[in-house]
Parts: C-alpha cells; sequence; structure tokens
C-alpha cells in the first residue's frame, strides 16, 4: 500500500509538472505573439492566427491563399517576416534558458542576473551577459588568477581613499608562483580588472552603439600601383552608419582578396572618459585612480575595440547580406514570372566560337523537334553552310522566333542571325516577314544541362545542345524551365557569392515557391522540379506523382492525387489549391479553388441560377460580375475574402496571371555600340536591378547603365521602386563609351 501512495504522489508530481511546463510554454508563445505584433505593427489577432497555422504545419502559400479570414488576408510577405521572427524569438528563449543552466551550474547565478537574462531583447544582449561566466581559453587574466594576484584586483577594484598600489602589489610577490616583481602582480592584477571591464555587458553595449554611430571605415590598398577593380577604395573612408550595403560587401571582398586593408577609425579618448566615468568614484586615492585610467585605456585598446569592431562589421556585413539578397529575391521572383511567349515554334542557339553555335528547335509546347549545330562565328566562319542548316529548319519546322543566349561570342551571333532574317525578307521566303529574334540570358544554362535532371531528361544530348534546348524553352515558360536551375546560379543580383550561402537558399527557395504557387501548376505536364516547389509537395512526392502520371496516364481529376503514394492527406491539403487539371472532367479541377469549397461554389450557383457546366461563359462572367460578394458571403455561409477569390476564380478560369504583363522586345536587326548617338532613343528589356541602377539590354553587345538618378523625375529611393527585371522600357543615350563598351542610358526623356 505504501508502495501505490508513493507511486500515486509520484505520479502526480509528474502531471503537475507537466501541466506546469504547458503554462509556462503558453505564456512564453504570448509573450512572443504581442512582441511581433508590436514590431512588425500588425494587429494581434492576425499574427496569433498566423502563428497558430504555422505551428499546425500550414505553408505560406496554403495560409495566404486560402485562410484569408483567420489571418485578416495578410499576405505572404507579411507571412514569411512572421515567421522569420518567431523562429528568432524561439531561438533566444531557448538560449536564455541554456545560458541561465549553464551559469547555475557554475553556482553563479543571481537572481538579479537571471532577471537580466530573462529580459533580454536580442541575442547579443544575452552573449553579452553571459560573457564574464563563459569558458575561456588561457588569458593574460586567468593566468594572473592562478598566481593568486585576484584579492590585489579586488583591492584595487575597492577603491580605497588612501594607498599606494605598487606598494600593496609588493605583498603578493612570489617567485614560485611565477610574480617576481611588485611591478609584475600589480601588472597581472590590472589584467583581471580590464577583462572584467571587457566582460561587463553595459560597456559592452555602449562602446558598440557608440562605435556603430561614431566609427568610420577606412580602407587603403596594400599595393597602391596594382591596377584593380578596387582603386576606388584605394584611400576611401566613410562613416559606419552610412555606408551603403553594396559598399560594405564591395570592401569585405577586396579585403578577402587581399587587396585592401580595412580598419575602424574611433575617437578612443571619449571612449575612455565615458567607461572613467562610470568606473572611478570621485574620492579614489590619486595612485589608484592613475591605475584605473591605465586599466580601461588597456581594456579598450587590446580587448574591448578589436572584438566590438569585428561585431560591427559582422553585424554590417550581416545587413548588407540580407538587403542583397532582399534584392535578388525581388529580381529572381520579377524574372519568374516574366510573361510566357507560348504558341510559336522557337529556336534556340547556344552560341559559341571554336566549338560553333549549338541548336535546338521546340514546338510550341517546349517538346524537342531537333538539334543541330553551325559555325558562322570566328575562327570557323562558315556562314553560308550556317545559313543553310539555320533556314532548313526554319523552313521544317515554321519557327517563327530565334532566342539567343547572352554569352561568350552572343553579337557576333546575333548578327549571323539578323542578317540571315535580312535576307530572308529580301527574298520573300515564307514567314520571313513574322520572323523575329532577341537575345535572353543564359545565366545557369550550363548548371542545368551539366545537371542530373537535364541528363535524365535528354540522355541522348551532349551538354551544351541540352543548354540550347534550355534556352529556347526560357523564353515559352521562363517559369516552368528557370525551376530547373539552382536559384542563386540565375544571377539577377549583386554580390550572390559573398553572402551566406544557406540564408541565400532559403530566401530563394521561398522565391521560387510564393511564384509556383502563384501562377499554379498543370500537374498533368509539370517536370518534378516545378512540382517540387508547389506548397506541402517535396521532391520525393513530386517524383511520385510523375511516376503515377507516367504509369495510369493523365490525372482525370484533383482527387485521384490522393492516391500518390506519400502524398498524405496533410499534404493533399496544402498542394491540391494550386494543382490544376486542364482538361478534367471538373471545370472547377482547373481553376486555384480549392476543393474544399466546391460546395460554396455549389451553392452560390444555384443561388444565382448557373450550371458548373457554363463555367468560363460569358453567362457566367455576366452573372457573376453583378453579384455582391458581402451579401452572398453571409447567405453561402464563408468569409468575404474566400467568396472574392472564389468568383475571380470563376470569370477567369485558367488565367495564368503572367499573362497581363506586357510581353519582351523581339529584334530583327543588330545595333552596335557606334551607331548610339546622345538623345537617341530605344527599346530595351531590364536584365537586372541593383542599388545604384539598372541594367537595360538595347541589343549592343553589353547592357547600358540606367543610373538610379536617372530612372525617373521625382526622387527614387531604390531602384526596384521604379523598375523590375523583364520590364520593357523606353530609354535615351546619355553617353557612349566606345573604348570601354560602357553605355549610360536615361528614363527620363531629354528636354
Amino acid at each position: 500500500m505504501a508502495d501505490l501512495a508513493v507511486n500515486n504522489q509520484s505520479e502526480t508530481a509528474d502531471i503537475n509538472e507537466t501541466k506546469q511546463t504547458e503554462a509556462q510554454a503558453a505564456a512564453e508563445n504570448e509573450r512572443i505573439v504581442k512582441e511581433i505584433a508590436a514590431e512588425l505593427s500588425i494587429p494581434l489577432s492576425k499574427v496569433k492566427s498566423a502563428v497558430s497555422l504555422l505551428d499546425e504545419g500550414n505553408t505560406i502559400p496554403f495560409i495566404a491563399r486560402y485562410r484569408k479570414e483567420m489571418t485578416g488576408e495578410l499576405d505572404e510577405n507579411a507571412l514569411r517576416d512572421i515567421e522569420e521572427k518567431l523562429q528568432y524569438r524561439r531561438n533566444l528563449e531557448e538560449r536564455k534558458r541554456e545560458v541561465i543552466r549553464l551559469i547555475e551550474e557554475q553556482g553563479k547565478l543571481t537572481s538579479e542576473l537571471r532577471a537580466s537574462i530573462e529580459s533580454a531583447a536580442k541575442l547579443q544582449e544575452v552573449e553579452d551577459l553571459y560573457r564574464p561566466y563563459r569558458q575561456k581559453r588561457k588569458t593574460r587574466a586567468s593566468v594572473a588568477k592562478e598566481r593568486g594576484l585576484e584579492p590585489l584586483a579586488d583591492w584595487i577594484w575597492s577603491q580605497p581613499k588612501q594607498g599606494d598600489p605598487l606598494a600593496e602589489a609588493a605583498r603578493y610577490i612570489d617567485a614560485g608562483k611565477g610574480v617576481e616583481s611588485a611591478e609584475a602582480a600589480l601588472q597581472g592584477a590590472m589584467d583581471i580588472i580590464a577583462e572584467n571591464i571587457a566582460d561587463d555587458a553595459a560597456i559592452r553595449a555602449w562602446v558598440r552603439r557608440y562605435t556603430q554611430e561614431q566609427g568610420v571605415l577606412k580602407t587603403e590598398a596594400k599595393d597602391p600601383k596594382a591596377e584593380t577593380v578596387y582603386e576606388m577604395y584605394y584611400a576611401y573612408q566613410e562613416p559606419v552608419k552610412r555606408l551603403p550595403p553594396h559598399r560594405v560587401l564591395a570592401i569585405n571582398r577586396g579585403e578577402r582578396e587581399e587587396v585592401l586593408r580595412v580598419s575602424m577609425d574611433i575617437a578612443a579618448d571619449r571612449v575612455h572618459d565615458w567607461i572613467g566615468r562610470r568606473i572611478i568614484r570621485k574620492f579614489t586615492a590619486p595612485s589608484i585612480q592613475a591605475v584605473l585610467e591605465s586599466i580601461i585605456e588597456d581594456a579598450y585598446k587590446r580587448l574591448i575595440a578589436p572584438s566590438i569592431e569585428r561585431e560591427v562589421r559582422g553585424e554590417m556585413t550581416e545587413k548588407a547580406e540580407e538587403h542583397a539578397i532582399s534584392i535578388f529575391s525581388v529580381n529572381l521572383r520579377n524574372l519568374l514570372l516574366s510573361p510566357p511567349v507560348r504558341g510559336q515554334v522557337v529556336l534556340g542557339v547556344d552560341p559559341a566560337y571554336r566549338t560553333g553555335c549549338k541548336l535546338a528547335v521546340v514546338d510550341d509546347i517546349g517538346k524537342l523537334l531537333e538539334v543541330a549545330v553551325t559555325y558562322p562565328t570566328p575562327p570557323n566562319n562558315k556562314v553560308a553552310d550556317a545559313e543553310r542548316i539555320v533556314n532548313g529548319m526554319i523552313d521544317k519546322y515554321g519557327v517563327s522566333l530565334i532566342v539567343i543566349g547572352n554569352g561568350t561570342a552572343s553579337r557576333e551571333t546575333e548578327q549571323f542571325i539578323a542578317d540571315l532574317i535580312g535576307k530572308r525578307v529580301k527574298s520573300g521566303a515564307a514567314g520571313a516577314a513574322d520572323l523575329k529574334y532577341m537575345i535572353v540570358s543564359e545565366a545557369g544554362a550550363s548548371v542545368y544541362s551539366a545537371s542530373k535532371l537535364a541528363a535524365e531528361e535528354f540522355p541522348s544530348l551532349d551538354v551544351s545542345e541540352r543548354s540550347a534546348v534550355s534556352i529556347a524553352r526560357r523564353l515559352q515558360d521562363p517559369l516552368a524551365e528557370l525551376v530547373k536551375i539552382e536559384p542563386k546560379a540565375i544571377g539577377v543580383g549583386q554580390y550572390q557569392h559573398d553572402v551566406g550561402q544557406k540564408r541565400l537558399e532559403e530566401s530563394l527557395g521561398g522565391v521560387v515557391e510564393s511564384a509556383v504557387n502563384h501562377v499554379g501548376v498543370d500537374v498533368n505536364t509539370a517536370s518534378p522540379s516545378l512540382l517540387s516547389y508547389v506548397a506541402g509537395v517535396n521532391a520525393t512526392i513530386a517524383r511520385n506523382i510523375v511516376k503515377y502520371r507516367d504509369e495510369n496516364g493523365k490525372f482525370g481529376e484533383r482527387k485521384e492525387l490522393q492516391k500518390v503514394p506519400r502524398l498524405g492527406a496533410k499534404s493533399y491539403e496544402q498542394c491540391i489549391g494550386f494543382l490544376r487539371i486542364p482538361e478534367g472532367a471538373n471545370p472547377l479541377d482547373r481553376t486555384p479553388i480549392h476543393p474544399e469549397s466546391y460546395g460554396v461554389v455549389d451553392k452560390l450557383f444555384r443561388e444565382l441560377g448557373l450550371k458548373l457546366a457554363d463555367v468560363g461563359s460569358e453567362q457566367v462572367r455576366t452573372r457573376l460580375g453583378e453579384a455582391d460578394p458581402v451579401q452572398l458571403a453571409s447567405t453561402l455561409g464563408v468569409g468575404v475574402p474566400t467568396l472574392r477569390d472564389i468568383i475571380d476564380s470563376l470569370q477567369r478560369p485558367g488565367r495564368d496571371p503572367r499573362e497581363e504583363l506586357p510581353p519582351p522586345v523581339f529584334r530583327t536587326d543588330v545595333l552596335q555600340i557606334e551607331d548610339l548617338k546622345p538623345g537617341m532613343e530605344l527599346q530595351g528589356t531590364v536584365r537586372n536591378v541593383i542599388d545604384f541602377g539598372a541594367f537595360v539590354d538595347i541589343g549592343i553587345k553589353n547592357d547600358g547603365l540606367v543610373h538610379i538618378s536617372r530612372l525617373s523625375k521625382k526622387f527614387v529611393k531604390h531602384p526596384t521602386d521604379v523598375v523590375s527585371v523583364g520590364d520593357a522600357v523606353t530609354v535615351w543615350v546619355l553617353e557612349a563609351d566606345v573604348k570601354k563598351g560602357r553605355v549610360s542610358l536615361t528614363m527620363v526623356q531629354p528636354d
């Protein structure tokens, strides 16, 4: 009986402890949610719902599209911000618990210290508070402590009104411990105090803030005579708080390549004064005061300054990297959402010199028809033979568009194609008047063509032939083709190789996921690469979908996807709204309407006297256009945002949001830099957007630069506020430097 009573007591204690832990976790989560809401200026109820949905395993695209009522219509950007802040704060709380445990194990945790750690708002504050208790490698201070000099340090730190530090230090002379003189003893005590000052969280916080506000970053050349791309930084300085992100990354690269020497200039005497006012008491003996002033100078110069400068530069780099990643992300999204060029047979050209131009013809849905190689460029210059091959492919397949990669020999190849088009027009060849060409970025094409995926897709083609296919297809459907390439290899950013690669991959992966789900995916034609970016679908499920499709034929309806191995109920819920079946038996399967809302559609059509079979007809569009979502929502028992989305989807079933964007600029003739004159008006395509402007393809070898100051008559905070990758723009020539191959453009029409 006694044993039973003990067991019951133990179980009760365990239950109580579990309840207490759960209550603490709930309180912590509530506090975190409130902090995020305050930081992001988003209503608490919206953040609370978003966090709850994320914790349930819902994906951001799914929440943004199908849970609008719960989140108050938060968009993907807001949801990603919440997710990021949530992860940071949970990691922060975990680190706080770990630090408290480690200090407690040392028997040094006070109630004040615990309170300071628990109230810390940043990870850096927690690390500053933990710093004095962290296990250190051997330091001058630790050696002095081993020699028994801590009591002397305590005496100096007590700051008596009278006393001679050197005389007091003489009491600690001990040759056996390595303290040979009073001077050595005093120096050891000073080292202990210097380390204590350097470990003081409040002092470090002030010095860090002061360095950020008043510090000046200076750069100089290790070899001033060397010609490099870093020459503007050979004798350069700028306040830390004003250094723009792209300059931070450029300086970092120059330092890493051992071209630049970088230092931080701080008014040390002001730091000494502030620390002195904090530490030195009014009536301290002058001799001890002098020792403390010496200690403060040593602590700052030897311990605090190098450490804080590393931290400040690390923070500058982190912010610069985040900025670079955000610009890369914006550019990538715009590139992925470039309008597809449908209904045309395309000839893709991967240009080259010695090895020849690889050609690939794909039909209007991207199916490969034929590959070839020609040698119209130096050193071979087999122009006549190349014309015969290209003309033959154009005539055989009815090619209406030629796409040239912008790599090596692209402009020579462009000249060849432009001349060929001109000859066809002059000879009156069939379809010559409609034949156009354009140059596209081939960034990442070589990465794809050498990948396992490309080898599986085109096992009989060599690497360069696969590249030509990729170049042709990326115009027909940029999204479907570019998802096959590692996002960071697409090259629409700045310093993408200088930023944290893990963070870059996470961010760009989110961008691709967002773009894919925004457009939607035809489940019967999509590649595993494209499917793997659909919300709730991983690489394994994507392969299983394709395998099931290959073995059983095309999917006839959405619910058939429930038979795909590893595609469980949660994954099905997350992905199914983004998967389309254009030729499906159910008209709703070709819309973004989630199957969970099919019942709502049924009620809606009965309410309006419509038939499901008529989806897409003028009658349905008209009746839905006249409907009042607010009034109908209460009748149908559904939220207004969801009903609004349903009506929009029913009015335009099968709509591709990319098709509403302006098409790319096609050309029939080549332009040389020598042809450019100031004031000349041109049409171009934005290829890249960076911090100081935008690069525009105007049909010459190198893209022209529109500086940020020339993007608009109005003040432009950042180029992405005005232009996006893929935009067709009108520009005017400001200056053409033939020798350097550089062109300055403006989007502000000259007077």
